[in-house]
């Protein structure tokens, strides 16, 4: 007698993707939250070269930089500390901010102006009209030294802010002018700031120094 054959009907293997959508999306939407863009600088800095590999601290840190033109700007990083910033210097040269102003500031990542000109730029609602304001740079003369309140204020309100100093970068461009290089850094140690950092591009150290005895032995 002949064996019967079983047969079983085949049935199509089908995979539910929508968890793996789900996670995707989740990913992606975590990502855009999370991700903190960098700002827009007002001016283009060409710094100079050293083999430092020092690196700086991602959050609280005032940066002073100097373009090639020898205009000085300030920055100082946390969001909150801006506001309370600029209600500070606001009260200290007698210019009355708007909250409108003062969340514009808040937001914005360098000044490099004098203070009784900031409405001028920060009351500007539209981006492209601020990027089409030039920045003058703020006064660090004798007589007018307001790079020194911006640093003084600026490490008084981080440290209500945060609890901590921030730290101080210099960002010169190598075709500044030194002798503004040097008016800064005496603004500084007038603060009794006697340590901050040199924002400089990295370059491969010279063969046969420590530095690069150092590099080879790690690759």
């Amino acid at each position: 007698m002949a064996k019967k054959k079983l047969t079983f009907p085949r049935k199509n293997i089908a995979l539910d993707m929508t968890a793996m959508c789900d996670v995707a999306f989740l990913l992606l939407t975590f990502f855009m939250l999370a991700t903190k863009f960098k700002p827009d600088e007002p001016v283009i800095v060409d710094t100079p070269s050293s083999i430092s590999e020092i690196k700086l601290p991602e959050s609280d840190i005032i940066t002073i930089t100097i373009d090639k033109e020898g205009a000085v700007f300030f920055g100082i990083d946390n969001q909150t500390t801006r506001y309370k910033l600029i209600e500070a210097m606001g009260d200290k040269y007698n210019v009355a901010f708007t909250d409108f102003e003062k969340n514009e500031f808040a937001l914005s990542s360098t000044v490099g102006m004098p203070v009784g000109s900031l409405k001028q730029i920060l009351s500007t609602a539209s981006g492209y009209e601020k990027s089409k304001i030039k920045q003058p740079g703020i006064p660090i003369d004798s007589t007018n030294n307001q790079l020194r309140d911006w640093v003084d204020l600026g490490r008084r309100m981080n440290l209500e802010v945060t609890g901590k100093v921030p730290r101080v970068a210099i960002k010169g461009d190598k075709n500044s002018d030194y002798g503004v290089v040097k008016e800064v850094i005496a603004t500084l140690q007038d603060l009794n700031i006697n340590r901050f950092n040199m924002i400089t591009s990295l370059e491969a150290a010279p063969e046969g120094t420590p530095a690069a005895m150092a590099a080879a032995s790690e690759e």
